[in-house]
């Protein structure tokens, strides 16, 4: 959501707060997304299985860092030793690996971030579904997140219960 939208969305918030009637909410409450997304349990499953999918590719990128950096060192040691052939094919050999490396280092950072938005994708929905239920339980008028407000009260922050909820749905 761009800022313009979120001030358009505040005001209109603050407008059914102060007009009379049906448009004005009764029960408002708040949410503060971050918290959810760092606390629940769902959030901490998603951060494991991640870790646990993407740890052995990390571990051999660490691994072919480290080999690329044996190569660098043992040109620079034994450079000056070497025929020119030696030299030229070490350094071909080290030019070739150091690229393949890159290739596969961008790989796993593009492959990462994708899993890492859809398990962000999912979780946004359980906790957009948890504030649902939540606020139909409790007839809540009006939801807003951190993202929309300068101030609320303790009085109407929700978040704790929406991360109870989160830890229901197990």
């Amino acid at each position: 959501m761009n800022r313009a939208t979120g001030i358009l969305f505040g005001a209109l918030a603050l407008a059914a707060l102060l007009v009379p009637g049906p448009l004005a909410a009764q029960n408002v409450a708040f949410v503060n997304m971050n918290n959810i997304l760092e606390d629940s349990p769902q959030a901490e499953e998603a951060m494991r299985e991640l870790e646990k999918e993407f740890s052995p590719r990390d571990s051999q990128l660490v691994a072919e860092r480290e080999e690329l950096q044996r190569l660098r060192d043992r040109l620079e040691r034994e450079g000056d030793l070497m025929t020119a052939n030696q030299r030229a094919d070490l350094e071909r050999e080290f030019t070739a690996r150091s690229r393949e490396f890159r290739r596969a280092q961008e790989n796993f950072t593009e492959d990462l971030n994708v899993r890492r938005n859809e398990e962000l994708a999912k979780l946004q929905r359980l906790i957009n579904d948890a504030i649902i239920e939540l606020a139909r339980e409790r007839n809540v008028d009006l939801i807003v997140t951190e993202r929309n407000v300068l101030y609320a009260s303790d009085r109407i922050d929700i978040t704790d219960d929406i991360i109870t909820v989160m830890q229901q749905l197990r």
